[in-house]
């Protein structure tokens, strides 16, 4: 069985749901027969390389002053969740580092980085935006200094995966991310609960979808902010 991610690295229900879908896995009798692979997804895709920026900067240019306490409120549930979370983080262009994840696929490594790279950013607020950084962080996860190098030098290698990973999430009309495709026929998306994954897997393991379950997703177009209650 495979499950596909749509993903951003930037995405704080990304990192919130990647946990929780970890867990319900964990716990999934067959989780020894499930693939995981990740897609990309561009939250803010065009974005000038060049501009890296304080997120709680964007927040405020994109929201106004309610901007950092949807980030505060994401945060704390983060936190209850075991996660450690930092507001003091910056945000970039994502292009590179999914790129990046698509390289380490190959070697076997994409889990890795992924896990990595959500808590360099969310837990350690490490910037992972510039071409240097970017580079001595794949690195410290176990790519080859001069792979790395080599596709952060060339824009066009692997540029076409990416591309493509985010053409089909608009084929599948994905609203926002985290998107979760298992095994071509059971949806669920955003940061959904522990039991909603077990749910899922469940239901695709049986071959019997029932339709889409919803929650809080990072869309390019609104916010990350809880969902109302």
């Amino acid at each position: 069985m495979r499950v596909e991610i749509w993903a951003d690295i930037i995405c704080p229900w990304c990192y919130i749901g990647k946990a929780r879908f970890d867990q319900a896995l964990a716990a999934f009798a067959h989780r020894n027969q499930v693939e995981v692979l990740y897609r990309s997804f561009e939250l803010e895709p065009g974005r000038d390389k060049t501009r890296v920026e304080p997120v709680g900067q964007m927040l405020i240019d994109r929201f106004g002053s309610r901007g950092p306490g949807m980030d505060q409120q994401v945060a704390e549930l983060a936190r209850a969740e075991g996660l450690d979370y930092r507001t003091d983080r910056h945000v970039g262009s994502t292009f590179d580092l999914h790129r990046l994840i698509h390289l380490a696929r190959e070697y076997g490594l994409q889990h890795q980085l992924v896990a990595a790279a959500f808590r360099a950013n969310f837990a350690e607020a490490r910037n992972l935006f510039t071409a240097s950084t970017l580079a001595e962080f794949a690195t410290e996860t176990g790519l080859e200094a001069q792979v790395v190098q080599r596709v952060l030098n060339d824009p066009t290698t692997y540029a076409a995966e990416v591309r493509a990973d985010e053409q089909r999430a608009g084929e599948l009309d994905v609203p926002g991310v985290p998107f979760f495709l298992i095994d071509g026929h059971t949806v669920i998306s955003g940061g959904q609960s522990v039991a909603a994954f077990t749910r899922a897997l469940e239901r695709a393991w049986t071959d019997s979808p029932d339709g889409v379950d919803s929650a809080a997703v990072c869309s390019p177009t609104a916010s990350c902010e809880l969902p109302p209650r």
